[in-house]
């Protein structure tokens, strides 16, 4: 008896697992936003997304070197990392030829600015609508 209680307690807790996960899969859709940088700059010049979650993609077109993102909420101090928005930045350095992405991102309305701090580029405008 003790045995079939224990399979049945099991059984019930991958089936409210499976289901809590299904319901975060549907509540929550990430969508990426694909940046690719050249020497000293990134080719997208501006992105315009609508309110949600994203994962930053960020790719080294044979820079030469290390590549990142900053992400900041345009007025403030770029310069001063608690003004990052932490999540968007790549989980490693992006090295030559390669793509590395960031956690989940949740952006609401307004514009933010981007730019990379390694391969020093000028700060491009996100808006999100």
């Amino acid at each position: 008896m003790k045995k079939v209680i224990a399979i049945l307690v099991v059984a019930l807790g991958f089936t409210i697992n499976g289901n809590a996960q299904d319901k975060m899969m549907k509540n929550d859709v990430v969508k990426t936003i694909a940046l690719e940088q050249t020497a000293g700059e990134f080719t997208q010049k501006s992105v315009t997304v609508s309110e949600g979650t994203y994962i930053f993609s960020v790719s080294n077109n044979h820079v030469g070197k290390d590549v990142g993102l900053v992400l900041v909420p345009k007025g403030k101090d770029a310069s001063k990392p608690e003004n990052h928005i932490a999540t968007a930045y790549v989980t490693s350095v992006v090295k030559d030829g390669e793509v590395e992405t960031s956690q989940a991102t949740t952006l609401t309305k307004g514009e933010y600015v981007y730019f990379c701090p390694l391969n020093p580029t000028p700060q491009y405008t996100l808006t999100v609508k």
